[in-house]
């Protein structure tokens, strides 16, 4: 008897029964990967338009060292230990390092 009722769609749902799963799966997706991605992606952006000279930066590629100057698509960096000075696209900055190193 119970399992005539599930068959015979019991619950009410009908046809759209069928799609909430779907539906569900992708709404958790969005906000389980999509948004924080977004926020991430948010702060990045901001944190290359504030960029200055004198700001101890990390690459990408992991290179450490000091703006020298800010360009509109890029940076100079002086590199420690000889002070070589390099220049990187803005968007190979990952992060603005605020600690000093021993």
């Amino acid at each position: 008897m119970l399992a005539m009722w599930f068959q015979a769609g019991g619950f009410g749902l009908g046809n759209l029964g069928g799609l909430a799963l779907p539906i569900l799966f992708f709404v958790a997706l969005y906000f389980l990967m999509i948004v924080p991605n977004q926020r991430k992606q948010k702060k990045w952006q901001q944190m290359l338009a504030a960029l200055k000279a004198g700001d101890r930066v990390t690459t990408n590629g992991g290179i450490k060292g000091t703006i020298i100057t800010v360009k509109d698509d890029g940076v100079i960096l002086r590199v420690q230990p000889d002070g070589i000075k390099l220049e990187f696209a803005k968007q190979a900055i990952a992060a603005v390092t605020t600690e000093t190193e021993a």
